[in-house]
């Protein structure tokens, strides 16, 4: 295990508590900035879900000390939400500048938790 592996597992679900409470509270603006174009009202209200569900997320895994089985559930419910958000994104074409950068994001926040549950393994030798 890396010294840093706990202090960047902290910074990981602060992210992503900070991206989801900007869904929760300003979905319109989020998905502004996002899609270049203003936010429908069906758009914030999942945007509101996605964001509670990030927020339960960083809760649920802030909770106790990082482990690999916290940190790889999380990266497996992120990488099966991004694969909804890019089967979206190629299915429809009207939802694909909402749908591809939440893919993109969702990728990134997996990719952070696996390469750190990694380095929480123990080293051989």
């Amino acid at each position: 295990m890396t010294a840093a592996a706990p202090a960047t597992a902290r910074l990981l679900q602060a992210v992503r508590a900070g991206y989801g409470a900007a869904l929760l509270i300003a979905p319109g603006p989020v998905i502004s900035a996002a899609a270049g174009r203003p936010a429908g009202p069906r758009a914030r209200a999942v945007a509101r879900v996605l964001g509670a569900r990030h927020l339960l997320q960083a809760a649920v895994t802030s909770a106790t000390a990082p482990s690999t089985e916290s940190l790889g559930i999380g990266a497996a419910i992120d990488l099966a939400h991004a694969a909804s958000m890019a089967c979206l994104a190629i299915g429809d074409r009207r939802l694909r500048r909402v749908t591809a950068p939440d893919a993109l994001v969702a990728t990134a926040l997996a990719a952070v938790g696996v390469a750190l549950a990694r380095s929480l393994l123990p080293r051989p030798g």
